[in-house]
């Protein structure tokens, strides 16, 4: 097994602002080692200011992939070379693969979210979804769902952005689609209709993990939670919904599952998931 770097060391890495909290370094060099691989994967925590010069950087070094995080899934996109039509449609893009001088974009986080919901078991056929946020991992979510709900309504602090994310839905799909302002009254009065709940805001991420975007009273016990943070990998919000009665979700299978889809991307190979999911838990707060 390769434990050292040289010249012909392979490299990957991800993108973000603040980028401590991640996890992804971890699970992906754990799967390189287990596969032997002459790769190594490594965090850049990059300001707005410097994202284009980042790619631009990226692409000179030989970087052959990148994973893209909070907040730059969007801003990213103009950067890139070429982007696959479903990330197009989504508007986010998480990972970047480097084929022949040309950064590559795609989205596996709609893939990774609808493998995670399939392996726990939950229909979301004909239900009432509440989605909290706009940005990246919500637009992703939104469309691995939206064909099968019955409505799907979207909440955010800045209005506009969930009004938009709504409107982009409507030009694909047929589903009813509602958009508001995120305040506790919208919140209450959507949440008692709604059969499932997803959170797709850092609110409760490390270190802020006694924050949740949903208060602990409008919460009923008849809600499906799915909170696609996963550190800690029970949230505020997810431990709120357990106490009340709730079936829940933390977003540990979705990293997993989209980590997975980008590491064969990349390298052609594909990695032990079990492995990876080992090392994140045994590395996350509990």
């Amino acid at each position: 097994m390769k434990n050292r770097l040289t010249a012909h060391t392979k490299i990957l890495c991800i993108l973000g602002h603040p980028i401590t909290h991640s996890m992804s370094p971890l699970m992906h060099n754990i799967a390189l080692q287990d596969l032997d691989l002459d790769y190594a994967y490594i965090a850049f925590d990059v300001a707005p200011s410097n994202l284009k010069g980042a790619i631009k950087g990226l692409k000179a070094l030989n970087v052959r992939g990148i994973n893209v995080t909070i907040p730059y899934k969007e801003k990213v996109m103009p950067y890139l070379d070429r982007i696959d039509s479903l990330a197009e449609k989504i508007g986010a893009v998480n990972t970047i693969k480097l084929d022949d001088d040309l950064f590559l974009g795609k989205n596996t986080d709609a893939e990774g979210a609808i493998q995670a919901i399939n392996n726990a078991g939950i229909n979301f056929s004909g239900k009432d979804v509440l989605l909290i946020g706009s940005g990246g991992a919500a637009k992703a979510i939104s469309y691995a769902l939206i064909q099968n709900v019955n409505k799907l309504t979207i909440l955010n602090k800045t209005e506009q952005n969930a009004v938009k994310l709504a409107n982009r839905l409507k030009k694909d799909f047929k589903t009813t689609i509602w958009a508001g302002k995120l305040n506790k009254k919208i919140l209450g009065i959507e949440i008692e209709t709604a059969d499932i709940l997803i959170n797709a805001t850092p609110v409760g991420m490390y270190p802020y993990i006694n924050e949740s975007v949903v208060p602990k009273e409008i919460l009923h016990k008849d809600l499906f939670v799915f909170d696609l943070l996963y550190n800690p990998l029970e949230t505020r919000l997810i431990k709120d919904a357990k106490e009340i009665g709730c079936k829940t979700l933390n977003g540990l299978e979705m990293l997993v599952n989209q980590g997975a889809l980008a590491f064969k991307w990349w390298t052609n190979k594909t990695p032990n998931k079990d492995l990876m999911k080992k090392i994140i838990s045994e590395n996350l707060v509990h």
